[in-house]
């Protein structure tokens, strides 16, 4: 009998599952399915019910186990990675009480700056946290809870990330473990412990609405009865910790030693890198997480990524492969067209008052290639604004592993290359959180049946890259790109006063 571990990818736009055979790490099934933000909400707020990610989960699971003609009794083990930060209040039954404010919802600026200065400015709180207060963190989304919806306030018992959420519904057990609850604004991720001081400038009795906090390698629990018979499994099979979506996807990366980055070119982009030691950032910039290893995983986020290159190919009307040929047909620079991708606000550089921004447009440099070869550009610079301050802590670069959509075009892992000075590599297995997720479920199954197995041991064994989708950099390109660097540097730095001006014309507070 085959030994089949699940893993779940619960994200933004989709939930995926991973059927994976425990002896070979390969991926016998998968499925996804998919689902929107709630619509119709005011400018920065980005919501989902909690409901919506269990019934995608179900939905997926239940179709990966039929495409891997799967018996109950070969399931061993669940792994679930979630989207971060997002903030799932429950109330003393165990419901939610109302729907989840998401990472990319930028709605608690005003919040974070009261956090901020209650903890004694920007540098008392990277002191108290390891991490700055920013609008995607989940802390500010409870003072705003709090601040505007006092009466579901009142009700709140229990305060979960996303992936907590999905291992409540499978095991009825509320807990977190350290590597999602890092991106809370709540931890101090030196310590691994909660801040008092976060807690109490939120609501002095918050602590008692914190879940318990377990290591990486622990078990949430085992499949309650309700889900076991939802999902046609058997109540002994284990569910792991599991972690966020940047924590799985470095495990499915095999980002778990030092020297190995993993750049992630979804709808937000990420890079992260594995380490023995929390690498705080003083400014704030580069998050200070901890992994869901039991290490830290210094990791720099940009909102827009695939939003903004998706935006030009849907306006443009064209394909997937459409898109990346024209990419590759435009010469460096775009004909001198720039994008600054900041559509939905930005976390690094901190910019939550952001807009999209096009320079250089005219008559000559406004073609449709052009379009898609400058957000493509712009995208990928943006991201490496924030690995050039991780290269200043200390973490540098000598492969990258991308993953993500972005990570499919041939055209775009060569501007990656170029861009970040640095060989890019795509892994065999691309949906690095999923396969993460089961990763690490592995690992903590295997370790309850007494092996003493390192996460290390499994991703060695399973973890294969594409030799044949290697990019390397192009000197002379990398001069180019270092260059234009400058150029959208400048250029966000001096726009922001006029993204706050501009905010406050739209939401008519100018007039």
């Amino acid at each position: 009998m085959r030994t089949l571990i699940l893993g779940i990818d619960s994200g933004t736009q989709s939930t995926k599952v991973l059927a994976v055979d425990a002896n070979t790490g390969k991926v016998l099934a998968s499925a996804a399915q998919g689902y929107e933000l709630l619509p119709n909400l005011p400018p920065g707020a980005k919501e989902q019910h909690p409901h919506t990610w269990r019934d995608a989960t179900a939905s997926a699971i239940r179709q990966a186990l039929r495409q891997a003609r799967a018996v109950a009794a070969e399931v061993k083990a669940i792994g679930v990675s979630g989207q971060q930060h997002g903030f799932v209040p429950l109330d003393n039954q165990g419901q939610v009480i109302r729907p989840a404010k998401l990472w990319c919802d930028t709605s608690t600026v005003a919040e974070c700056e009261e956090l901020t200065d209650k903890l004694g400015g920007a540098k008392a709180t990277i002191r108290a946290l390891g991490n700055a207060m920013l609008p995607g963190f989940t802390a500010p989304k409870i003072l705003w809870l709090k601040k505007h919806e006092p009466k579901n306030y009142q009700q709140l018992a229990t305060v979960l990330l996303p992936h907590d959420y999905l291992n409540f519904w499978l095991t009825g057990e509320k807990i977190m473990e350290y590597g999602d609850a890092s991106g809370t604004a709540l931890l101090d991720v030196r310590k691994r412990r909660w801040s008092q001081a976060v807690l109490d400038a939120i609501d002095p009795d918050l602590a008692g609405k914190l879940p318990l906090i377990i290591a990486s390698d622990k078990p949430a629990g085992r499949l309650q009865s309700s889900a076991a018979r939802l999902l046609d499994l058997n109540t002994d099979v284990l569910v792991s910790a599991g972690g966020g979506d940047n924590m799985m996807g470095a495990i499915g990366t095999g980002n778990v030693t030092a020297g190995v980055i993993t750049a992630s070119f979804g709808t937000s982009g990420t890079i992260y890198a594995c380490s023995e030691k929390p690498i705080v950032d003083p400014k704030g910039e580069i998050a200070a997480f901890c992994d869901s290893t039991n290490r830290w995983l210094p990791l720099l986020c940009t909102m827009n990524v695939t939003t903004a290159t998706e935006m030009v190919r849907n306006s443009l009307g064209w394909t997937h492969e459409k898109f990346s040929a024209a990419v590759a047909r435009v010469p460096l620079g775009a004909g001198g067209l720039m994008l600054l991708p900041y559509l939905e606000g930005e976390r690094t550089p901190n910019v939550p008052a952001g807009t999209g921004v096009w320079l250089g447009v005219n008559p000559k440099s406004y073609s449709a290639d052009n379009l898609a070869r400058a957000s493509m550009e712009g995208v990928t610079l943006g991201m490496n604004y924030g690995l050039r301050r991780l290269a200043e802590l200390g973490v540098k670069p000598a492969q990258i592993r991308a993953t993500g959509g972005g990570a499919k075009s041939k055209a775009w892992r060569q501007i990656m290359a170029d861009v970040f000075n640095a060989e890019v590599v795509t892994l065999k297995v691309v949906e690095g959180a999923a396969y993460g997720a089961a990763l690490q479920a592995l690992w903590c199954w295997r370790r309850e049946q007494g092996e003493k197995v390192s996460i290390q041991d499994i991703t060695d064994c399973f973890i294969e890259l594409n030799a044949d989708e290697t990019a390397q950099p192009d000197k002379r390109n990398v001069a180019f790109y270092r260059d234009l660097q400058e150029l959208q540097d400048e250029m966000s730095e001096s726009l922001r006063e006029v993204f706050i001006k501009h905010r406050a014309f739209v939401l008519g507070e100018s007039r």
